[in-house]
């Protein structure tokens, strides 16, 4: 069955954003003397996943070296990105939240999605509904969960990594879906599964593997994932199209990128050593110890991606009544 994943990456062909719309293959460059990768966050998945994806191109640079520069959401590596040396020796690492959300979600931005060439994608994730000793231990499926919050509004609480995140919308979504009060409570990170372990709060929507462990021991319920299909590290967990609610699925991914002004050349080079580290066994066994599975498309799909998801997310963020933060 054709997924809406599978959908917007076939029709992709011939389309994509004017900053990849045509890249010609040019004279080889010369190896780097040195490539930082900068991501937006405090050490943790990106930056595991961003030193995995590193270690295994060594033609690309004579080092490469990871930098974690966290703060506004990522905004602030973006930014450095945005403001690097044109010549591929800087690159991000990052979510496509920052070019396909946050100028929805932002009044002001430091730039712009055009200021970046979407280079390679790498890795995606589904989201996942978790559930702990708030709940009853007879609730087991996401319709148990939604009859229990429709008769226990005042505890019907869901906890993110913060407000304004793909996370936070698609709790909001649910809500209003599946018609109940949804409450929202946004966190700083990965804080939220403690107070879901601790019966503070229902419910947590986060990222597969910031809970994946707890749900494995049984400490956690999980209901549903947002994947296109099952998680083949939770095989016994059904979509969220599954339970019902089709509307709703939804992926993470995460790519590379450079400044806008990159030489084709340097771009096609970047893309060529990323592709050649995803395929070795040391990033896939990696990957795998990370819960996280590759996948990767042509350059010109992730373009159309980016442009897709992003009029997705707008169209999601006005129908939530989200005001825009400065």
């Amino acid at each position: 069955m054709m997924t809406r994943r599978d959908v917007l990456i076939a029709s992709a062909a011939g389309v994509a954003l004017s900053a990849t719309a045509v890249v010609p293959r040019g004279i080889a460059q010369s190896r780097l003397k040195t490539a930082r990768i900068l991501t937006g966050f405090t050490p943790g998945l990106p930056d595991a996943v961003a030193r995995l994806i590193a270690s295994q191109m060594k033609d690309y640079a004579d080092s490469i070296v990871v930098e974690t520069r966290p703060g506004a959401s990522g905004r602030v590596a973006a930014e450095a990105v945005k403001g690097a040396a044109a010549d591929g020796s800087v690159i991000l690492f990052a979510p496509l939240g920052f070019v396909m959300l946050f100028p929805h979600v932002y009044k002001t931005l430091r730039y712009d999605p055009q200021d970046f060439i979407p280079v390679s994608t790498a890795a995606s994730f589904p989201t996942l509904l978790t559930v702990g000793r708030k709940v009853p231990s007879e609730v087991r499926s996401l319709a148990d969960f939604i009859t229990w919050c429709r008769a226990n509004p005042k505890d019907a609480t869901y906890g993110t990594a913060g407000v304004g995140s793909t996370l936070h919308f698609i709790g909001t979504m649910l809500g209003r879906t599946a018609r109940f009060e949804f409450l929202h409570v946004p966190y700083q990170g990965a804080i939220a599964i403690q107070d879901v372990l601790k019966g503070e709060i229902a419910s947590a929507i986060m990222p597969l593997g910031s809970s994946l462990g707890l749900v494995r021991s049984g400490e956690l319920r999980a209901l549903a994932t947002t994947g296109p299909r099952r998680s083949p590290y939770l095989p016994d967990v059904p979509t969220i199209a599954e339970a019902g609610y089709p509307t709703l699925e939804d992926l993470t991914w995460f790519g590379f990128f450079v400044p806008a002004k990159t030489p084709a050349d340097i771009v096609n080079r970047l893309n060529s050593a990323l592709q050649e580290a995803l395929r070795t066994d040391e990033v896939r066994s990696g990957m795998a110890k990370l819960s996280v599975e590759i996948d990767t498309i042509s350059m010109s799909d992730f373009a159309q991606l980016i442009a897709s998801e992003s009029e997705r997310w707008k169209t999601i963020v006005q129908a939530t009544g989200f005001t825009p933060a400065d």
